[in-house]
């Protein structure tokens, strides 16, 4: 009796890591290029109450009986499927038309990868000279070769233009874009569903996710196109994630009643002798 006290404590848990996931696909509905996350579960091992024997008499006993030991998270899934575009007024808003992923150098200088293109021009030294291509929260974005993407010449950052291909352009002396040497990098994995999230559209690599693969040097790719003027908005079907919430807690209020069911019956038991 005390094993379905165990049972209903671990699908609690297991729901409350579900609810969880579920509230921060939630909260993430409007955050450019985030993908929802989905929650995989696990059977704990089965208990054998009764192997398969023979009678005295060599006849064959009924079939073994097992007991389960509950359930746990096995795994919090990245859903990786395309966004919807949606347009944007900014001249280095991008959203990307295929597998691959934008890479930026965080805080610390480790490369991170999004879906998120809501870049903007910064300024790379004092005297305002030289331009950098960051994100949103200041972090430069790399270009084909890794490297970060800085614009010198004092050209003006509202003339800058991005091409279909990820090339920076700026417009020569008849007004046509030309390109200036730098192309935003794009990069896909053998498995991007065993990246790790590092934040709420930033993912880094992982052993079981594969080396980043650079798809301005590997032909064996389906290239990816860019957009420009749109952002890939978000992954999280508001719908889905509803129905999924209610599941969720239907099943944590389920695990609830097996311990409080359980602890009617220890009770009853307990006063039996009175």
């Amino acid at each position: 009796m005390v094993r379905s006290l165990w049972t209903g404590a671990a699908g609690m848990n297991a729901q409350q890591t579900n609810v969880d996931t579920i509230a921060n696909n939630m909260s993430n509905v409007n955050t450019v290029g985030y993908k929802a996350q989905g929650v995989q579960f696990k059977s704990l091992l089965y208990q054998d109450l009764q192997s398969p024997s023979t009678t005295a008499n060599g006849d064959p006993k009924p079939t073994d009986s097992e007991v389960g030991l509950g359930v746990r998270v096995n795994a919090i899934t990245n859903f990786f499927k395309q966004g919807s575009l949606l347009a944007n007024d900014s001249n280095t808003a991008i959203a990307i038309q295929g597998e691959g992923l934008f890479a930026y150098h965080n805080e610390t200088g480790e490369t991170r990868y999004t879906r998120n293109g809501d870049f903007t021009w910064a300024l790379g030294n004092l005297d305002g000279t030289e331009l950098v291509l960051t994100n949103s929260e200041g972090n430069p974005i790399l270009n084909t070769e890794g490297n970060e993407i800085h614009v010198g010449g004092g050209r003006i950052s509202s003339r800058l233009s991005i091409g279909k291909d990820g090339s920076i352009m700026y417009p020569d002396e008849n007004d046509v874009p030309q390109n200036i040497g730098q192309r935003i990098g794009l990069w896909q994995f053998n498995n991007p569903g065993g990246l790790e999230r590092s934040g709420n559209s930033a993912f880094a690599e992982t052993a079981a996710s594969g080396p980043a693969i650079n798809e301005a040097t590997n032909d064996n790719l389906v290239k990816s196109t860019i957009a420009t003027g749109y952002l890939e908005g978000s992954g999280v079907n508001v719908a889905t994630e509803m129905v999924n919430f209610i599941v969720a807690q239907r099943a944590y209020e389920m695990n609830s009643t097996v311990i409080t069911t359980t602890d009617s019956m220890m009770q009853t038991a307990n006063q039996l002798k009175r």
